[in-house]
């Protein structure tokens, strides 16, 4: 009989599950939505309850018609860190406080400030701390909603949450905490700066345990098995953060790999064999996704935002034409650059205050060349984060892509030909829940680690060579972009 795993991957807009059978062919898919509410400026929340909810939906969507029995196992990766306060019952306290809610601001500035060795991981201890992480977020509720402070047994995130609700115990992910909440495997918990900050209660609050991917978690229990429509007793196994997750299910798991997730943003995640700390750059987080390989992570905030954003000014609904006429304009854009600092810079830079712009037009100049110029500026962008990491010691062999450019060839060929490094597409675009997947079948055996998985489970589709012709053409075009910020 054919084995099955479920991947379920929690987003920023709703949940999704997919079934997959052991050779990472993706059999089935159901989906569920969920809001998201925004009570301040920069602020964002969302129910546990609708979470709940939403798994259910999509589970059940998933599996109907499907061999229910032949499912062996199943995991979840979730946002992160989106923030849950949990009363002893395990019942949430208030709405979560999501990945992107930048509240704790002031708190991550003060974070920073402190010099804490665990700061090592945020650009070598030279880098800001961003409102999105664990320890902010937790100082703005003791400092702003005490009794919500006081009152939680557990602090924690959404896959722990979520973990909980599907088997009764309480854990954190190896991933979670090394990327978000400066814990490292060898240190442990951040001691020091907690207790710098006046937070040392927070650590009785935190789960006590904290497991590997891929190890069990627990059974279903006859709740959550209902809600889903699942046998009682399915072996969860612990995931992790969406992205991080997204890595396995491309396949980029061992040095010199890196993974590139792409959305309305880019996510750059390399794996290391040896940990180092860079200027510029995030990490190397200690065994964040694989025991005795680390991951150090870039990112850039306005990507396919900003093409999106322009094909809305030229009243198109879809990328088609535009990409049919930027084929036709030279590498280069004929002098016109572009900074795609639209929402600030994530990295190298760490500049929220820094702000797109376009130059170099003339009146021979077309929408085709604008469109383009775009394009390379995001694809500049990735090379000044390679660049950084390069630095530190991690230089990309391979780039393994998912997302949105993944429908463009021109975009595709251009990431290629800037940084000079093949770019591999898989079969399955949606690697976290493949990554999910993946974790789930190492749980209960039928891998025997997490990267023998990905040979099976993992499929390339295609492979995109740079040019090496342009690489003088292109190199020269990357110094003109840092000119442009610097």
């Amino acid at each position: 009989m054919t084995s099955y795993v479920l991947g379920v991957d929690g987003g920023t807009e709703g949940l999704r599950a997919s079934l997959f059978d052991a050779q990472g062919t993706q059999v089935s898919v159901g989906t569920a939505a969920y809001p998201t509410v925004h009570p301040q400026t920069a602020w964002a929340e969302q129910s546990p309850d609708d979470w709940i909810r939403a798994i259910g939906d999509a589970v059940r969507k998933c599996v109907e018609g499907q061999p229910v029995g032949a499912i062996k196992a199943m995991s979840i990766d979730t946002t992160c860190c989106t923030v849950v306060a949990l009363d002893a019952s395990g019942k949430h306290l208030r709405p979560a406080i999501l990945w992107m809610d930048m509240r704790s601001s002031e708190q991550a500035d003060r974070v920073s400030r402190t010099g804490d060795v665990a700061l090592r991981v945020n650009g070598a201890g030279k880098g800001a701390v961003s409102a999105e992480w664990m320890v902010p977020k937790a100082l703005w509720l003791k400092e702003n909603e005490r009794d919500v402070y006081d009152a939680a047994a557990t602090i924690c995130e959404y896959q722990d949450f979520m973990n909980f609700y599907l088997t009764g115990r309480m854990c954190a992910s190896i991933n979670n905490v090394s990327i978000r909440w400066h814990y490292d495997r060898e240190r442990g918990w951040p001691v020091s700066l907690v207790e710098t900050l006046g937070m040392a209660d927070i650590l009785d609050k935190w789960p006590k345990d904290v497991l590997k991917l891929g190890e069990i978690v627990g059974g279903l229990t006859a709740e959550a098995a209902g809600n889903m429509g699942l046998p009682v007793g399915l072996p969860v196994a612990q995931g992790g953060a969406d992205a991080f997750i997204g890595m396995l299910g491309l396949g980029a798991v061992e040095p010199g790999q890196m993974a590139l997730l792409t959305g309305s943003s880019h996510l750059h995640l390399g794996c290391v064999s040896d940990m180092f700390e860079s200027p510029g750059v995030w990490g190397a987080y200690r065994d964040a996704v694989l025991e005795g390989t680390h991951v150090v992570e870039g990112g850039q905030t306005s990507t396919g935002s900003v093409v999106a954003w322009f094909r809305r000014l030229c009243r198109e609904s879809d990328y088609e034409a535009l990409n049919q006429e930027a084929k036709q304009i030279a590498p280069g854009c004929d002098g016109v650059m572009c900074l795609d600092h639209y929402q600030g810079n994530r990295t190298p830079w760490t500049d929220p205050l820094s702000r797109g712009c376009i130059t170099g037009l003339s009146l021979n100049h077309t929408r085709a060349h604008l469109y383009r110029a775009l394009i390379e500026s995001i694809c500049y962008g990735t090379e000044c984060v390679l660049e950084a990491m390069q630095r530190g010691g991690f230089a990309a062999s391979t780039i393994r892509i998912a997302g949105g450019p993944t429908k463009s060839p021109l975009w595709l060929q251009t990431h290629a030909d800037v940084s000079q490094v093949p770019l591999v597409v898989t079969r399955c675009s949606d690697a976290p829940s493949l990554g999910s997947a993946i974790c789930a079948a190492v749980s209960v055996g039928l891998f025997k680690d997490i990267p023998s998985a990905c040979k099976t489970m993992v499929h390339v589709q295609r492979v995109v060579h740079p040019d090496p012709t342009l690489k003088d053409v292109y190199r020269r075009q990357v110094e003109r972009y840092k000119r442009l910020y610097e």
